[in-house]
């Protein structure tokens, strides 16, 4: 069974930066999909970016050019890279992992770790 961990959220001045890192462990897809979602206070959640593992990548508006998500095969850890954060940018951030598709954000994750949370300033 596949474990995900996050870490790297804490608090951060509007324009900085943070890396966070999702470590997977035991049973992994040989193929899938790994995203990163992330819920703020009386919102619903919502996906931020996704990864397949044939290398392609996909990000929301609301990030895009600022976020940047990747891995590294060799140490089973999935990361987004924030650049320019934002307020409204806080909430806890969710990894997920799921099944290959030839569009990762119709994926049904259905893996996910315990989140990592976000705090902007302004």
């Amino acid at each position: 069974q596949v474990q995900l961990m996050e870490s790297g959220g804490g608090s951060v001045q509007a324009g900085g930066s943070l890396r966070l890192s999702c470590v997977a462990s035991g049973y992994r897809y040989s193929r899938y999909c790994m995203a990163w979602f992330r819920q703020a206070p009386g919102k619903e959640r919502e996906r931020v970016a996704t990864l397949s593992n044939n290398g392609r990548t996909t990000s929301e508006d609301s990030v895009k050019g600022r976020f940047t998500i990747s891995e590294d095969n060799a140490k089973n850890t999935l990361y987004l890279e924030m650049n320019s954060l934002k307020p409204e940018d806080t909430a806890m951030y969710y990894c997920a992992a799921g099944p290959l598709a030839t569009d990762c954000r119709r994926v049904v994750f259905g893996v996910w770790g315990q989140g990592t949370q976000v705090t902007v300033s302004l």
